[in-house]
């Protein structure tokens, strides 16, 4: 259940490559600035509306639109077709696959966004990884700091796995949904096809 396999479809994705030999799904974000560092493409691909700031190496694919405003620092590659909002900010150590959308006032930072994932309105992606498909309804929040800022323990099936890590974290399978004002907590893993209800916040305790 924590294999990547398990999670996310990985067929055709450009940068499958990041979770190859990766037993628990959250290494890949460990791997991830490494990943982009050794990344040779940086090109503007898509069309940058006047406004629109991007500092830093930055690969934006074809057919991609950064609307005005949206602030982008690198190091980031975001791929074909996708939508950056008017208002979006990523905030460095962000791979964003195809058709993907980062919308108004959405920060996505250190992340992973599937083909397809969606964060389109008024969410915070921090350390998290999106499946493909995957929908943030306006305001969802995936939390990746402790209250006692200890280390993050993802918890599936009755079993704990320590990360490692400080900072984690959502991790949504593939075509996952969240209804608006949902918060999920650091190291929430949620299987495909999860359905989360509004204003919820799923298996909130943090022990």
């Amino acid at each position: 259940m924590t294999s990547p396999r398990d999670l996310f479809d990985l067929s055709g994705f450009a940068h499958r490559a990041l979770f190859d030999e990766v037993e628990h799904v959250w290494q890949a974000l460990d791997r991830l600035p490494d990943y982009l560092a050794a990344s040779q493409d940086r090109q503007v691909l898509g069309e940058i509306m006047p406004g629109a700031i991007i500092q830093g190496d930055v690969h934006i694919g074809r057919g991609t639109v950064v609307e005005p405003c949206a602030f982008i620092i690198g190091p980031a590659i975001i791929g074909e077709n996708c939508s950056i909002r008017h208002g979006a900010y990523l905030r460095g150590n962000a791979l964003i696959g195809d058709e993907c959308v980062v919308g108004h006032c959405t920060e996505v930072k250190s992340s992973i966004l599937l083909p397809g994932a969606k964060a389109p309105h008024f969410n915070y992606v921090g350390d998290s990884i999106l499946g493909r498909g995957v929908n943030l309804g306006a305001g969802t929040i995936c939390a990746n700091l402790r209250l006692d800022w200890c280390e993050v323990v993802v918890r599936v099936g009755g079993q704990s796995f320590s990360t490692g890590r400080q900072k984690l974290g959502a991790i949504l399978g593939d075509l996952t949904q969240t209804m608006c004002n949902t918060v999920l907590n650091p190291g929430r893993l949620l299987p495909k096809g999860a359905f989360v209800r509004a204003t919820a916040s799923p298996e909130g305790r943090q022990a």
